[in-house]
This record gives structure tokens, sequence and C-alpha cells, in this order.
């Protein structure tokens, strides 16, 4: 008479716990590899939003200018204009980082932050 360990009906086959294991882990496997993809894919769509939200703003036209002259304003303190302008190069170039942007696009908007 063959041995016959706890939770195998034949040899070398596993029986009804052994299959409702591996199953358990088939599926739960699944589940977790799913909900990374759609996670992934979220976070992508939000990164393709963001960009176009980006590229939206740098491209609407400027507010239209009042009828009368407007006395000059007084010049901002370079501190501020310095840290606007290295924060917006941040953000492109994490934008091309992530592959947002292209090569041409991210230059040209960086060129238009630069003033150059």
């Amino acid at each position: 008479m063959p041995l016959m360990r706890r939770g195998v009906g034949r040899v070398g086959r596993p029986g009804l716990v052994g299959t409702v294991a591996r199953t358990a882990v088939v599926a739960g496997t699944a589940t977790a590899v799913v909900g990374g993809v759609s996670r992934h894919q979220a976070g992508k769509a939000q990164t393709q939003q963001d960009a176009a939200a980006y590229q939206a703003q740098q491209a609407a036209p400027p507010p239209p200018q009042a009828a009368y002259a407007a006395p000059p304003e007084a010049p901002a303190p370079p501190a501020a204009t310095e840290d606007n302008t290295i924060s917006q190069l941040q953000q492109l170039a994490e934008l091309h980082s992530q592959g947002v942007l292209t090569d041409e696009e991210f230059a040209a908007q960086k060129a238009k932050v630069l003033g150059s």
C-alpha cells in the first residue's frame, strides 16, 4: 500500500486543500498585479493631464490691455523672479524626464522661460 501524505489524494497530485490554497495564491497575485497596473495607469494619465494643462496655460493669450496707460510698476525683486524661473525649469525638467515633453518641446519651453 503506498504511503499517503495528508492533503494528497494520490501520489504527486494535491488534494482539495492544496488545490484551494494554490488557487488562493494565484488569485491574490493576480489581484495585486491588476491593482499595480491600475495605479500606474492612473498616475500616467494624471501626469499627462498635468502636462496638457501646463501647456495650455503657457499657450493662453495674455489678458486684454486696458484702454488707458497704467503707470509703470516698480520692478520686482530679482530673487523672486529667479525663484520663479528656477521652479519653472525644475517643473519642465520633471515633465521631460517623465517622457511627457519631447526634447524639442522641452527646449522650446525652456527658451520661453529664460526669455531667449
